[in-house]
């Protein structure tokens, strides 16, 4: 059911312009009066409207400091609302109709404001956070250094660096400084924690270098750059439609938290070269998963603050990429990036 209840307070003063709205976004809505003056609307919306709704409802009424609104998920509508071409609201005159890609992508987006909730709350560098972090590390290099790729995967399910990897697409998409930069600085604290727990793990626990869940991640290949693009888009997808968490962890964690695992224990084991590679790993990913991100949010139609701005950092990361992409066929050209020449780095062989 792709619907919302939207409850709504404002003095009795504000009601014809905000009926007015209603009217343009909703399919039905109901007043009733509350006591200190004030009066309720609760109105049902298509989800494909909430953003819309609420665009207009903070513009018109932001200055008011009694107003409030509140958004709940409606898991069932009698008589049901359908999201056809036939029931589609017009669009409002300062409004861009959406495109047909925008249009299908977006029929079971969730509102920005939704996708803020979503993410704030795993943006606070927490005792819980960090722990977090330094389980699913010390998960995951467990499991690579026994060879055990369920184990791996185990340990993507507590994905803690989702909210981290999202937050910095969606600050770009949008234009949210604010938001980009606790972002960033959430995962660069979370990537470091990580790092250092497999640094623990590579002192604590007799390593085989050799063993193929590691030995991967010290090899950038060109099938790592789809899977880190394949992973962001999907992530943000299900994302934006209010899927699983632990689900869309997967898809991200699969592309991050393994490599820092491995860069920590190939240093705590005295392979700064090796580490360096699985550092590489992890900086392709990120950037992939951010460039496939902010793509995929721009074609579900969530609405930039400035299209130069969003274009000039998508156009920055895709810059990055290009050069680290320059960097990883240099390698393999000129075989630093080698079976050969990893195995001579983790063996010592001449």
């Amino acid at each position: 059911m792709s619907a919302r209840l939207v409850e709504i307070y404002l003095p009795e003063t504000e009601i014809t312009r905000l009926e007015s709205i209603l009217t343009r976004n909703s399919r039905r809505y109901w007043r009733e009066a509350v006591p200190g003056g004030e009066e309720k609307y609760s109105c049902i919306v298509q989800q494909r409207y909430a953003e819309r709704l609420l665009n207009e409802l903070e513009l018109a009424f932001r200055e008011i400091p009694t107003f409030t609104a509140y958004v709940s998920q409606l898991e069932a509508v009698l008589p049901p609302i359908e999201q056809t071409a036939e029931t589609e609201l017009p669009q409002p005159d300062m409004v861009r109709p959406p495109n047909a890609i925008e249009r299908f992508f977006s029929r079971d987006r969730i509102s920005t404001d939704e996708l803020y909730d979503d993410i704030e709350e795993s943006l606070h560098i927490t005792p819980s956070y960090l722990l977090t972090v330094i389980l699913s590390s010390i998960i995951a290099a467990l499991g690579m250094r026994s060879g055990q790729a369920a184990v791996v995967i185990g340990a993507m399910i507590i994905a803690p660096l989702l909210g981290p990897t999202m937050g910095i697409a969606l600050a770009a998409t949008v234009g949210n400084a604010k938001l980009g930069g606790k972002a960033t600085l959430t995962l660069l604290v979370g990537s470091l924690f990580a790092i250092l727990a497999g640094i623990v793990v590579g002192h604590l626990v007799t390593i085989d270098p050799l063993v193929s869940e590691l030995k991967n991640r010290t090899i950038v290949q060109p099938v790592d750059i789809a899977l880190a693009l394949a992973c962001g888009a999907a992530g943000v997808l299900s994302f934006s439609r209010g899927a699983s968490l632990t689900l869309i962890g997967v898809m991200i964690a699969v592309a991050l938290v393994p490599p820092l695992a491995a860069t920590g224990i190939f240093l705590g084991i005295g392979q700064p070269a090796v580490a360096a590679n699985a550092l590489f790993l992890f900086a392709i990913n990120l950037v992939c998963i951010n460039v496939a991100g902010i793509v995929m949010f721009l074609i579900q139609g969530l609405p930039p603050k400035s299209w130069r701005m969003t274009g000039g950092i998508l156009g920055l990361w895709v810059f990055i990429l290009s050069l680290l992409i320059s960097m990883m066929a240099g390698r393999l050209v000129f075989g630093l990036g080698s079976l050969e020449v990893v195995r001579h780095y983790l063996t010592g062989d001449p």
